[in-house]
């Protein structure tokens, strides 16, 4: 008795494995179309641009700015105006420069060491008013930092804070975006049943988010952070008010600049680029790492 073999569908009996590993590779070898670049080039123009165009002034001189034939071509005189600015006495730059180092790091630090605590604790613990307590949070979001001066610097001057950096690091410990931002993050992107898993294990609270959780928040943390940096850096109303002109930030410092009746713009923008480079080399020693660590939380399975 013979047995009759069914003609076999090469579309069904091709390996699957197979397929989807050349799939990927044609992915792979995919490059973006030429429109792609031209785009790109067209942001990367538009971002760099101010950054020249200030260069350009701070290397001239006074009359650069109201030149109608003004080069575009950069002067001279950009180490001699920057010169300048640092050693104004009136500036006093080198001690702005600490201060804002100082009240910049602190705040970032605190604020996502916090944040991270207060949201890993609204996204993943039960306990009663949890709910009631992150709108009470997110409601003062709403509230104009305005509004605030007045009381906070009463405040400010009965703990005897006035003229110091304390004053300025004190009302920005922790920040209601911050808690709001990790909230959101970990309890999109931390699995419930890695928390069960370690108190299964024998972790305490605090040993789970230092395990669990912190290592999964390092993404959103980072982000916080260096926008917690820059917010703090580039803060002009609060220090302004609250810090003697011998204890000032950068930018209280800088605006001293403005202050004549002539503006000499070859110096403002010359201190304008100083305060700027430590931003710059922030983002280009941790760009990596935070372009890493978003990679590493993208990552599922």
């Amino acid at each position: 008795m013979t047995t009759v073999t069914e003609p076999r569908n090469p579309r069904t009996t091709a390996p699957r494995p197979k397929r989807r590993k050349r799939a990927a590779a044609a992915v792979a070898t995919m490059r973006p179309h030429w429109t792609v670049y031209a785009v790109l080039a067209v942001f990367l123009v538009a971002s760099v641009f101010p950054f020249y165009w200030s260069f350009l002034i701070a290397s001239g001189d006074r009359f650069t700015i109201n030149d109608p034939n003004m080069s575009w071509w950069p002067g001279g005189n950009f180490l001699e105006n920057a010169a300048t600015v640092i050693g104004n006495p009136a500036v006093n730059f080198w001690k702005a420069l600490w201060n804002s180092i100082v009240v910049s790091t602190t705040t970032g630090v605190t604020t996502v060491v916090l944040s991270t605590l207060a949201g890993y604790a609204f996204a993943k613990l039960r306990f009663k008013g949890s709910n009631a307590l992150l709108i009470g949070v997110i409601a003062t979001m709403a509230v104009p930092v305005q509004l605030g001066i007045v009381p906070l610097y009463i405040l400010m001057q009965e703990f005897g804070w006035t003229g110091s950096v304390g004053a300025v690091i004190l009302p920005a410990l922790v920040t209601a975006f911050g808690v709001f931002w990790m909230t959101q993050y970990i309890s999109q992107s931390l699995p419930t049943e890695l928390i069960e898993a370690a108190r299964v294990d024998g972790c305490s609270m605090i040993r789970t988010f230092w395990h669990v959780g912190l290592p999964a928040a390092r993404p959103a943390a980072a982000m916080l952070f260096l926008f917690t940096f820059v917010t703090q850096w580039n803060n002009f109303m609060w220090p302004y008010i609250v810090l003697d002109p011998q204890n000032p930030t950068l930018p209280v410092s800088l605006s001293i600049l403005q202050a004549n009746y002539f503006v000499d713009y070859s110096l403002v923008l010359a201190g304008v680029l100083l305060a700027t480079v430590p931003l710059l080399l922030l983002f280009m020693f941790a760009g990596k790492q935070l372009v890493s660590g978003i990679m590493a939380g993208a990552v599922k399975g």
